[in-house]
């Protein structure tokens, strides 16, 4: 057994740290001369994913004090340690979200849900309509005021298509109506609300978007794509600012209901980050939280301006730029190289769908922030996107030594095999959006073909290449449920029962890589997590059951016992 157990006087240097340098007292001990741990874990299924096989481990304030032996770490139990025997149960490291919308979840709550199943339970457009009328009845919302809904999917819809302008008026022509897709890259609006927007028959598409119109004519029919959702409110519109920092607050308790203990909250402003910092400086955020700034909208002089923070405060900190290069396989607008083998209504056989920024002005962008060491994450779904983003990093780095940049591919969901050598090549981290082949698996066997299809999020491939790689939820497009995300990363099956990729599944202990040391290499964060290690910060958690011991088809159903954040409990089942 590999031990990692600290010398007493490292340990009595991190308990100091904990009760402050001028406290007057001794500090508590077993034996004379013995510092007391906090917390002591103790069982026989510790998963400390550093290689270590350990039966015990000790928490001296916000860090792992000891690992090894349960014998020789009890010599560290004070009386006012909290001694947890997890029997059955396993310990983890704190789960990492390597890429999410923390601001999106915790908006989301107050709004309307209109999610398909699991998530919710619309199944028709006719549900959609359904609920919409209830929500204006039951909250009494007031004629002309924004009724907002989101996570419809229209892959999962008895129809298998986009409600209409049309449909949502069945619901109330006295309210501007905005409902936005499962993707967040679509959305649907009644006629109200495209009056209120000045959207007619008139108004041209803007550059990265589409605005859907009636068969055979140039009235519009609702349904917005990519950069046209910006001429409608925001999904925060009509939410005081008192009630958004109280969601923001149950937001953070959803993710630890989850095992979260790093959260991502990307495609952020300016502003909004300001907030977020004098936010945590009054009031700490009891998970980390690291923002990246959406560079599409800003100026040259604004980009070169952003910095990033090397060090959390009040749990807080920006962790980089990130650019959004197209859109998504579900919504049909993820840029491809080669057709789609179905598109969306009325696409012709060479659709391909289409970049949502400006490629000249991405590769313009890239090499600046490269230069600066700013951390840049890009969202690519596509092939052709995915070209562009690695095309921009190559151009970047030409004749120069490859340095430690860890750009990431958000999704990168239809890379090629090509593609990942390239990746390797120029240190890229691919970030998959591993819950695919579950909830839109089978809609992507129409949209791409089996072969495309089954590509999808390859992480067998990556790991054979030896690329580093991290999954993730895209939450609130998914909830941020992590388990679920490693029970579909390992096991690939689509809602219909069929595996989608067999030769890219991974192991349980591969998936669980990704979502702890992974995700903490990505953060640039390896040193401080993603590991029970000696001298990381004690961000963990606790699991009903052993997941590599389990059925990989119960892995989802694994609960969350306790989560703890810099060594304190914050979710307790």
């Amino acid at each position: 057994m590999r031990k990692q157990l600290h010398s007493i006087a490292l340990v009595s240097a991190l308990l100091l740290a904990a009760c402050g340098s001028e406290t007057e007292s001794e500090p508590e001990t077993a034996t004379a001369g013995s510092p007391s741990a906090d917390i002591i874990f103790v069982g026989d299924h510790i998963i400390t994913m550093d290689g270590s096989s350990v039966t015990a481990v000790a928490v001296i304030g916000e860090r792992i004090a000891a690992t090894g032996d349960a014998s020789e770490l009890m010599a560290l139990q004070g009386e006012s340690t909290r001694l947890i025997e997890l029997g059955e149960r396993t310990l983890l490291p704190g789960f990492i979200d390597a890429h999410g919308h923390f601001s999106g979840v915790s908006r989301y709550a107050d709004l309307l849900d209109l999610s398909s199943p699991p998530v919710g339970g619309v199944s028709d457009v006719d549900d959609i309509v359904e609920l919409i009328r209830l929500r204006i009845e039951q909250r009494q919302i007031r004629p002309g005021e924004l009724v907002y809904g989101f996570g419809y999917d229209d892959s999962l819809l008895a129809e298998l298509r986009h409600p209409t302008r049309d449909d949502l008026d069945r619901a109330s022509t006295d309210h501007p109506i905005v409902i936005r897709h499962v993707s967040g890259h679509l959305m649907v609006a009644n006629s109200m609300a495209l009056t209120n927007a000045g959207v007619t028959s008139a108004t041209e598409n803007p550059d990265g978007g589409i605005i859907r119109r009636r068969p055979g004519g140039s009235e519009p029919d609702g349904v917005m794509e990519e950069t046209a959702l910006s001429l409608f409110p925001s999904s925060s519109t009509g939410i005081g600012e008192a009630r958004l920092r109280q969601l923001r607050r149950d937001a953070l308790s959803l993710y630890a209901s989850y095992g979260i203990t790093t959260i991502q909250d990307a495609n952020v402003g300016l502003s909004y980050v300001e907030m977020l910092r004098a936010e945590a400086a009054a009031d700490p955020f009891a998970i980390d939280i690291v923002a990246y700034v959406l560079g599409n909208p800003l100026d040259d002089v604004t980009l070169a301006a952003i910095t990033h923070d090397e060090e959390y405060a009040g749990g807080f900190r920006v962790g980089g730029v990130k650019f959004t290069l197209d859109g998504s396989p579900q919504g049909r607008t993820a840029w491809l190289s080669q057709p789609y083998d179905q598109g969306p209504p009325g696409a012709d056989s060479g659709y391909v769908a289409y970049p949502s920024y400006d490629p000249q002005a991405y590769r313009d962008r890239i090499a600046g922030l490269l230069e600066r060491e700013v951390p840049v994450l890009v969202h690519a779904n596509g092939d052709a996107a995915i070209e562009l983003m690695i095309d921009g990093i190559a151009v970047a780095l030409e004749g120069k030594p490859i340095p430690d940049h860890r750009a990431t591919i958000i999704h990168a969901q239809l890379i090629r095999p090509d593609q990942l050598d390239r990746v390797k090549a120029l240190g890229i981290i691919p970030s998959y959006y591993s819950v695919h082949p579950y909830f839109w698996g089978d809609w992507h066997r129409l949209s791409f073909g089996e072969e495309r299809a089954g590509f999808i999020s390859p992480l067998r491939a990556t790991i054979d290449r030896e690329i580093p790689f991290t999954i993730h939820n895209d939450s609130p497009i998914v909830p941020p449920d992590m388990m679920r995300l490693v029970a579909i990363t390992v096991n690939r099956l689509t809602r219909s029962g069929f595996v989608l990729g067999p030769d890219q599944r991974v192991s349980v202990m591969e998936a669980l890589y990704a979502v702890t040391q992974g995700a903490a290499y990505q953060y640039f964060e390896e040193d401080e997590k993603g590991s029970l290690t000696v001298g990381k910060r004690a961000d963990l958690v606790i699991l009903a059951e052993d997941p590599v011991l389990v059925d990989p088809l119960e892995l989802e159903n694994i609960a969350i016992v306790e989560t703890f954040s810099r060594g304190k409990s914050i979710y307790l089942r």
